[in-house]
């Protein structure tokens, strides 16, 4: 790791680039082949996000589909339009900018029972690891074999664990699946560029996209994609801290830039970001490198978009968020300080997470308050001010 933080282009970033597809494909998947929506604005807009992101955090910060919000849009495809789409992500955009420069998020932050957002992060780990088993069981055989390469690899920091992942993956899909090789060839690379979706918006858009996508997910990336991703951020990498205010202010810009051109709703995430460092990633190179990619496949073949992403298998993706959610349960449990009343705060803040991360905050919000283990998130709120990076820990 470079020091004091300068951004690396190196094959290890490279291969951590892909630490988050496990989150990132099913939904894009979704989006363009269920939902139906445009995949050059999709794309265009993440890739943009992406670098910046890297640029500005300087750390491998995740950025990712709102989750409630995707599930919502793909699962009920064809009731949730693009229009409404672009509304919840201007919303979401309007609503952290104000939260950020408000000074607001701190104050949440600061009240927040440190219990409760190690809590998150432990809930969040197991979640990924139990929805990555599902999807390896699914596939058995291949599961089994890349899993046991998978940790042999990772245990050869140099070796780019990752690519090889993804290369076996590739080779699995198509022969598995033949003609995706010429479902590829069939798009050119063709210009294409993010539409302006917000002109679309109705009404029933605005109402659709404010009140039934954007404030159900507002708990959810409080609790996720702030807190828990700004409390691995600075577990991980102490003389790149960030801050709550930084990261909501993120979230503020990225959504008022990809809502109105055909993006859909994005956030940072902390699992997202255990899966990057997981497989290599240890700076924001690796978010530059992915969104340079991303951005490209956008920008010139946004048509071959469904083919591009049923070409890593499902028992893959079920691997990288394992490894993912191991990550963060292990951050956890090594980070964790112990305490008797906070541990019950932190138990039941994670069991609940299991089953929605908004339930989970709340309920160990109160849990905390009531038992007197009410110690706030101090080092989740600190700013960027810190100590020089500290080596990642061994268990990375």
């Amino acid at each position: 790791m470079s020091e004091r933080g300068g951004n690396e282009l190196s094959l290890g970033e490279l291969g951590g680039a892909f630490g988050d597809l496990g989150t990132l494909v099913p939904y894009l998947l979704g989006y363009v082949t269920v939902a139906g929506l445009e995949p050059a604005g999709i794309l265009i807009t993440l890739g943009a996000m992406q670098i910046a992101t890297g640029l500005r955090f300087r750390t491998p910060v995740a950025v990712q589909p709102m989750k409630a919000i995707g599930t919502a849009a793909i699962s009920h495809a064809g009731a949730v339009t693009g229009g409404a789409l672009a509304v919840a992500g201007v919303f979401s955009g309007l609503l952290w900018l104000v939260l950020a420069l408000s000074g607001a998020i701190e104050w949440i932050a600061r009240v927040t029972p440190r219990a409760v957002v190690y809590g998150l992060v432990l809930g969040l780990g197991m979640a990924l690891a139990v929805q990555g088993l599902r999807l390896m069981a699914a596939d058995p055989i291949v599961a089994a074999v890349a899993a046991v390469a998978t940790i042999v690899l990772l245990r050869q920091p140099a070796f780019p664990t990752m690519l090889a992942l993804l290369a076996a993956g590739v080779v699995v899909a198509l022969v598995r699946e033949p003609a995706l090789l010429s479902a590829l060839g069939a798009h050119g690379a063709t210009l294409r560029l993010p539409p302006f979706s917000l002109a679309n918006a109705g009404a029933a858009d605005v109402l659709a996209g404010v009140v039934v996508l954007a404030l159900p997910q507002a708990a959810l990336t409080l609790g996720n994609a702030v807190l828990a991703t700004v409390e691995e951020n600075n577990r991980l990498f102490p003389g790149r801290r960030t801050s709550v205010r930084a990261v909501a202010a993120s979230h503020g810009v990225m959504n008022l830039v990809a809502g109105p051109f055909g993006g859909i709703p994005l956030c940072h995430g902390a699992g997202g970001m255990a899966g990057h460092v997981r497989f290599g990633a240890r700076t924001g190179g690796a978010m530059i490198l992915l969104g340079v990619l991303v951005l490209a496949t956008g920008l010139f073949f946004a048509g071959a978009t469904g083919a591009l992403l049923r070409m890593v298998p499902g028992a893959i993706l079920g691997i990288i968020l394992a490894a993912a959610g191991v990550e963060l349960v292990m951050g956890a449990v090594v980070a964790w300080p112990g305490a008797p009343r906070a541990g019950i705060v932190l138990a039941v803040t994670a069991a609940l997470a299991l089953w929605n991360m908004a339930v989970a905050f709340a309920a160990g919000f109160v849990l905390a308050w009531a038992l007197g283990a009410r110690r706030g998130g101090e080092d989740v709120k600190r700013g960027s001010r810190g100590t020089p990076d500290a080596p990642i820990p061994s268990e990375l």
